[in-house]
């Protein structure tokens, strides 16, 4: 069948919007009709170097139009929002830890099947595509059923993408990983929209202070909206310093979304003992390095992929608690028509939106 698809030419180069052509699902895949898609950094990242013809999207969500015959979670009509890819064998996957799965990058970023085929051509030519089990900056997307979580009909389609990845990334990292007790501190580094969902759920889980560092005092300002209790503007002062005269006994849990070195190596310095630090951050540095003494006195530095959730159980809670209101993440979307993809990626890029959500 045919589609609406933003197709990236060459690595670094804006979206073109082109149709192209999408294979039946398989057995165990399902063809979804998008709704609205969110924009994630991930994106754009590997929009600068992912091998072109590609086709990139993951925080998708829309209606199943057709289902393969092996196809058990969903039937045509059901709303769904879509998430990572698994391979669904591997110990971890089958042990209900699918964020880990031993063919993680395999199925979500070769842009290929696991039979290294591809379910998108443009012009006769191969896209690389399933990047995170969708490439849903598309009007219609092929995604493996594992990929894909049915929701609540009532709940808002165009509100649910961004919760398949960003919101998911950010709460999960809290609510599934460091889990910290009421009354506990925590510093988040980064207060975009995954920042804020870390934010938003510390909040939740009764931390008495939430320290949200940016360098961003707009984002700030933003931040203390969903539950910050302090902010710290990392372009005034050393936010080292900054955070000490916060909690000079040091923070029992801190969160970096930056993917920065020198941010992660604050954060886990500004760790009390038994301090933990997670991270979720994929941004510009290659390594982190730490002063061997950082992580004396039982602290510990912990990756986290996909919140560390299984997204069939995560994601329909986490949409529910939005539904009730108590996780308010839609006061930071702004939906821009899929034609305008370029405008959004540039409104993303440039800090002035939090989360741009693209509608079909």
């Amino acid at each position: 069948m045919r589609a609406t698809a933003a197709l990236l030419e060459q690595a670094g180069q804006p979206f073109v919007l082109t149709e192209v052509d999408l294979d039946e699902p398989r057995p165990d895949e399902v063809l979804v009709r998008v709704a609205g898609v969110g924009i994630c950094g991930t994106d754009l990242e590997f929009a600068t170097f992912f091998p072109t013809p590609a086709l990139l999207g993951h925080e998708g969500s829309g209606i199943v139009e057709k289902v393969g015959a092996h196809v058990t979670s969903v039937r045509p009509g059901d709303s769904v929002t879509m998430s990572f890819a698994s391979c669904g064998t591997c110990t971890l996957c089958r042990t209900g830890s699918p964020a880990y799965c031993r063919g993680f990058d395999a199925v979500n970023f070769s842009g290929r099947r696991p039979d290294g085929s591809t379910a998108v051509t443009h012009e006769g030519r191969e896209v690389n595509a399933h990047f995170l089990g969708q490439s849903s900056f598309a009007s219609h997307v092929v995604a493996p059923e594992r990929a894909v979580v049915r929701i609540d009909p009532s709940l808002d389609l165009l509100r649910a993408g961004p919760f398949g990845c960003g919101f998911q990334t950010g709460a999960g990292g809290v609510l599934n990983v460091l889990q910290p007790r009421p009354g506990s501190s925590i510093a988040v580094f980064g207060a975009g929209a995954v920042g804020v969902a870390a934010i938003i759920a510390a909040s939740l889980s009764g931390c008495a202070m939430v320290a949200a560092v940016d360098v961003n005092p707009a984002k700030l300002e933003a931040a203390r909206g969903y539950g910050a209790t302090h902010t710290v503007d990392s372009s005034a002062g050393p936010a080292a310093d900054q955070l000490a005269a916060l909690v000079p006994e040091g923070f029992d849990f801190v969160i970096d979304t930056t993917g920065r070195e020198d941010v992660l190596r604050t954060a886990v310095e500004s760790l009390g003992p038994l301090g933990r630090a997670g991270v979720i951050g994929i941004g510009p540095s290659e390594t982190m390095s730490f002063d061997w003494r950082s992580i004396l006195n039982g602290r510990s530095v912990t990756g986290i992929i996909g919140g560390s959730s299984l997204p069939q159980v995560f994601l329909p809670k986490l949409l529910e608690l939005n539904a009730k209101g108590q996780f308010p993440v839609e006061k930071m979307i702004i939906y821009y028509p899929f034609e305008q993809i370029n405008e959004a990626v540039a409104a993303v890029r440039s800090g002035a939106v939090g989360k741009a959500v693209l509608t079909f």
